[in-house]
């Protein structure tokens, strides 16, 4: 069964545009050729003529090695009039924002989808290069809506309307609620590991595309063929996921100089494998670090890179920080183009709060639970930042029923894992 992505019907949408380039970004083996695919044929069926070209094929390789070429090709395939052109996986092309650029100042008559695996061209130098002639969509691994859909086998979604409302779903399946969470926190959400049928299968899909990342574009990318230091620091940052990251102990862990542990993290967040979470405060006095925290933008990947990927993910203590890693992943997406950030709070008291949306004018602070909360009590840690902020509404995620209490001047909502569209609504 094809596993539907919710971004489907935008990026449909926007090849209406007269925007000259429709561009997908997202980590190796998300889905992004796969969803190209459907949108070729998609374009097709409407009696247009297209034409794909892929930079991992080697054969396919000597048509970007100008932009005469390029175009020569295009032109033989589809004539001079308008087309859909589909170029796959582009950051293997050097200079891949400037050779972008070329093509949009050749004002040819064709609209242009092209994917990449790495931001470092396409979203770092892009924006400089096509200022208003583009849209950028990024196609991560499956979230957990587009994971319980396609396991479901999308009887609970409505027709046309897109994918499922989780909250309404689980309000009357919650004994699946659980097995699909753990499901999810375990194996995490590329769609090669989640279509592969045993566990077995599941840990040799994943351990390719986790060798696949290592070997070919860590060695391309950073020019390195020894990646032992960079994988033992991708094991480092998994093991102490969500919390503080000192660079100095890495450096010594790893005996290479900081500067270089800062480019590998650099590169971490830039191939799509880390987020990356800063500190929120007001007062830099009271409140501390300019340590970040890294969370996984897949789980399952997580898992693998220190072994425990499938079922011992949760029976590894603490299971806590994998679950604030999914709930910050959902928020991240959950924010999309939205100006608010996602941080951390830390005291000098050593008062803390898992995370801070940040908007600007407000700060809404978020604690999550991997537990069910039956009674609506909050930290000290929690009520500290109320004190101190003020905010409107608060936010403690865990597993159980929706509660709410009223603290002074907020309204904390004990609030469903599923249900984060709320806070969202509030921003």
């Amino acid at each position: 069964m094809l596993i539907k992505r919710s971004l489907y019907a935008q990026i449909k949408a926007h090849l209406a545009t007269p925007d000259v380039f429709t561009l997908i970004i997202g980590p190796r083996q998300a889905g992004k050729t796969t969803l190209m695919d459907l949108l070729k044929k998609d374009v097709e069926a409407s009696g247009e003529k297209t034409m794909s070209l892929n930079m991992d094929i080697t054969g396919h390789k000597p048509y970007f090695a100008s932009h005469e070429q390029l175009v020569q090709a295009i032109r033989l395939e589809i004539g001079e009039g308008r087309g859909y052109v589909f170029l796959d996986e582009i950051q293997r092309k050097e200079d891949a924002g400037l050779f972008l650029k070329g093509l949009y100042d050749m004002k040819l008559p064709y609209k242009f989808i092209v994917s990449g695996s790495g931001s470092l061209e396409l979203k770092e130098n892009i924006h400089e290069s096509l200022p208003g002639r583009k849209r950028m969509f990024e196609l991560g691994t499956l979230s957990f809506e587009e994971f319980v859909d396609f396991k479901t086998e999308y009887k609970f979604s409505e027709p046309g309307e897109g994918l499922l409302d989780l909250a309404q779903f689980f309000d009357f399946h919650k004994e699946m609620l659980k097995l699909l969470l753990d499901e999810y926190l375990n194996y995490g959400g590329y769609p090669r590991v989640v279509l592969a049928a045993t566990d077995e299968k599941k840990r040799q899909e994943m351990g390719d595309i986790y060798n696949s990342y290592l070997e070919r574009d860590i060695e391309q990318l950073l020019n390195i063929q020894k990646t032992d230091r960079f994988t033992n620091l991708v094991k480092m940052i998994a093991a102490q996921a969500g919390n503080t990251v000192n660079v100095t102990e890495l450096s010594d862990s790893l005996g290479v100089a900081q500067e270089t542990v800062n480019h590998y993290l650099w590169y971490l967040e830039k191939t799509f494998i880390l987020h990356k979470v800063t500190p929120f405060f007001r007062n830099v006095r009271s409140e501390i670090t300019k340590s970040p925290i890294y969370y996984f933008v897949d789980l399952g990947l997580k898992n693998y890179s220190i072994n425990q990927f499938g079922t011992a993910a949760l029976l590894t203590p603490p299971p806590g920080l994998l679950f604030e890693n999914f709930i910050y992943n959902a928020l991240h997406e959950y924010l999309g183009l939205s100006a608010a950030t996602i941080h951390f709070w830390r005291t000098q008291e050593r008062a803390e709060v898992d995370f801070v949306i940040d908007t600007g004018l407000k700060a809404i602070p978020i604690e999550v639970k991997y537990t069910v909360i039956k009674s609506a009590t909050v930290t000290r840690s929690f009520q500290s930042f109320l004190t101190k902020y003020k905010p409107k509404h608060a936010y403690i995620i865990h597993l159980g029923e929706y509660q709410q209490r009223i603290i002074d001047e907020t309204t904390i909502h004990f609030l469903p894992f599923y249900n984060l569209q709320v806070i969202i609504k509030q921003l």
